[in-house]
């Protein structure tokens, strides 16, 4: 269920008591600023609820989690531990493994490498894994760095919203070069790429609903606090598996979506 189906469920009806609009930025950080400028000069009159950002509190969104403090609050789709759940995944999957990169964009948010990076790092030691960390801003970076990585028979993980509109060019590029990835969402291992696992933004969206329609009716944002994921998702591509030469670990195969 969209955000929107959701919000009407609960009374809030387009062209009827509430406006909806979409915009989408397909990764294009320019364009992103852009709808921001737009969207603060229109000067809503509403307060504003985020349901996919990592570190709301590094990213100056909010003060805290139990109360946000100021006039927006959301959901965040992460915790800093992430980046050490991804590489002891992408380990258990590819056992033969020694040396991992982190894959972000620095310029679409400066604090969510960082974020991740350090339990990246934390998890990269404690497998005894070399850690790298792989600031991308251009597809030719995407391109050569993957191409490194096969021929030093590393690893990947990736995130940033820069990354997830270039996953076609991620996931193609994997397979020729034999890297084995990690990715955020499902989606991306149904496209092919090897294994996935983060939070439902189905999930987020829907619950990021309901709190629309608390503010809507008169609660004030800063008074609710900003929330965590509750459900998770993890996705295996078996035919990527096995392009790659990787016998999936049964205890994986019991709790993953199967592509």
């Amino acid at each position: 269920m969209t955000a929107q189906a959701r919000a009407e469920r609960l009374g809030w009806k387009d062209g009827l008591n509430v406006r909806f609009e979409q915009w989408w930025t397909n990764g294009d950080i320019n364009r992103a600023i852009a709808f921001a400028k737009e969207l603060v000069g229109s000067q809503p009159a509403n307060p504003l609820v985020f349901a996919i950002v990592s570190d709301p509190v590094g990213a100056g969104l909010v003060a805290g989690l139990p109360r946000p403090g100021g006039n927006i609050t959301g959901f965040k789709n992460s915790d800093a531990a992430m980046g050490g759940k991804w590489l002891s995944l992408l380990k258990e999957i590819a056992p033969g493994l020694k040396r991992a990169a982190f894959m972000f964009n620095p310029d679409a948010a400066p604090a969510v490498g960082k974020y991740y990076l350090d339990s990246f790092e934390t998890a990269a030691r404690s497998l005894k894994i070399e850690p790298v960390s792989m600031p991308m801003r251009s597809d030719a970076e995407v391109e050569a760095t993957i191409a490194a990585l096969g021929a030093e028979q590393a690893g990947l993980a990736e995130f940033s919203s820069f990354l997830a509109a270039r996953v076609g060019t991620i996931i193609s590029s994997t397979a020729r070069h034999n890297v084995p990835a990690i990715y955020e969402r499902a989606l991306f291992a149904r496209k092919g790429g090897l294994i996935s696992y983060g939070a439902s933004f189905t999930d987020m969206f829907r619950r990021a609903a309901g709190y629309l329609d608390r503010i809507l009716r008169g609660e004030k944002p800063a008074d609710l606090p900003v929330q965590t994921p509750t459900k998770f998702e993890m996705a295996i591509n078996l035919k990527t598996a096995k392009a790659l030469g990787l016998a999936v670990p049964p205890e994986l195969l019991t709790t993953a979506v199967i592509t």
